[in-house]
């Protein structure tokens, strides 16, 4: 892997927060095109390089070679109001209006056609993500700190074309992954400084995975695709400390060798892709996410747990309608709408993670500048459902809070043929 690359992706990557992404810490923002319709019809729409990671098997639809490049900003509007406490402290202490940073989110693909019967791909991209950030002093600290998960994926990908309705494509997935988990002591009756750090492990790690996808040109104006991604089994090697005394347990800032287990979860997507008119096209998707594969973090030293989250997530939907109107021979107009379902267990909500279910507003244009390169613009507004939950911290304090959580999504991509 191009390590400059990977550096810079990861700049962009690891400050994303989880209520300006799809469920929990999944990203859904890997191309512009489809961004401007809410990502509706991915597994089927045909639209440039960008299938390489929601279904290769739509490289069959291209001649030649063709690359698309993209960017997207990330606007998040994540904010959190105290709403109860049991230890005498005023439940204002607990607002913060900022938890979530601004974020850059790239991606960058290729195909080629071999032959009539042959293609393959390549991309560099994000599906995993994910940034909280609290000051060192707040009130509930065992429970906000820092929280970063960055994931970039490697894939390459291989179309074969059955007959001229089947395409069948495999990919296989190199992703490499890293993660800080920082909580502070926060309010306590020891004393001791609101900001003393009770844990701090940073890691990171590579795994693998593969992927599958299906297209079935129904004829000319109708297209159906498929596509599965398998999990992906994240071991993070890194160290862990703390600044607590060893009389509690603590490392006295000394950094030991620590390990944290990952699974990123399965998904499979049910796509449509439809020529209504000669201007006008409809896709759709059903996007399912194995998030039952997430049900805690922890940390361990030696063998012995010293970090234990509960998560216990959820398998989520995401449901998802847009369109295409081809205003003119170097304008096309795109908009979409999207419903994601959270896979957050209502019983065990977090404020490292505050997820809700959200739903997205889009549009988009593409305009053509001549035969062979063309540009994207994507607009989306995700509006999310305003949640309410308690959280307890090992001192046995009890943090009732009200989240909410929007955000803006901006991109442009740049496509060429060759």
């Amino acid at each position: 892997m191009n390590t400059v690359l990977r550096a810079l992706m990861a700049t962009g990557l690891m400050v994303v927060s989880s209520q300006s992404l799809a469920a929990a810490f999944q990203l859904a923002e890997q191309n512009v095109s489809g961004l401007g319709r809410a990502y509706a019809g991915e597994a089927s729409a045909a639209d440039d390089a960008s299938v390489v990671a929601r279904n290769p098997a739509l490289m069959s639809q291209f001649q030649g070679i063709q690359v698309s490049a993209a960017a997207m900003y990330v606007e998040p509007d994540v904010s959190l109001q105290g709403i109860s406490t049991n230890n005498g402290l005023p439940a204002n202490l607990l607002d913060d209006d900022s938890i979530a940073p601004s974020a850059v989110v790239p991606a960058v693909f290729m195909t080629a056609r071999l032959n009539d019967q042959w293609s393959v791909g390549a991309g560099m991209y994000s599906q995993f993500g994910l940034a909280t950030e609290f000051d060192k002093d707040y009130a509930a600290g065992q429970l906000a700190g820092d929280t970063e998960i960055v994931t970039i994926n490697t894939g390459v990908s291989v179309a074969y074309e059955i007959d001229p309705q089947w395409t069948l494509a495999l990919g296989l997935n190199h992703v490499y992954a890293d993660a800080k988990v920082i909580r502070h002591l926060g309010a306590n009756p020891l004393q001791a400084p609101a900001s003393t750090e009770v844990v701090n492990l940073e890691g990171d790690d590579s795994g693998y995975g593969w992927n599958l996808g299906l297209s079935y040109q129904i004829d000319e104006d109708n297209r159906l695709g498929f596509h599965y991604r398998s999990e992906t089994d994240i071991t993070f090697d890194g160290h862990f400390s703390n600044q607590l005394p060893a009389s509690f347990g603590g490392t006295n800032g000394v950094a030991l060798p620590g390990t944290l287990e990952l699974t990123l979860p399965a998904m499979a997507e049910i796509s449509g892709t439809h020529k209504l008119t000669e201007p006008m096209t409809l896709h759709y998707s059903v996007l399912w996410t194995g998030w039952n594969s997430f049900q805690e973090l922890e940390a361990q030293v030696a063998g012995k747990p010293v970090f234990n989250k509960k998560e216990l997530f959820d398998n989520s939907l995401r449901f998802s309608v847009g369109g295409d109107y081809q205003w003119n021979a170097v304008l096309k107009l795109r908009a979409g709408l999207a419903y994601d379902s959270s896979p957050a267990n209502e019983s065990h909500m977090s404020i490292s993670i505050p997820d809700t279910d959200r739903t997205w507003y889009s549009l988009g244009a593409e305009y053509q500048l001549s035969e062979t390169a063309s540009v994207d613009f994507g607009l989306s507004i995700l509006r999310g459902k305003t949640q309410t939950f308690v959280e307890k911290d090992s001192l046995g304090s009890e943090w009732g809070f009200k989240s909410k959580g929007h955000a803006t999504v901006v991109g442009i991509q740049y496509n060429h043929s060759f």
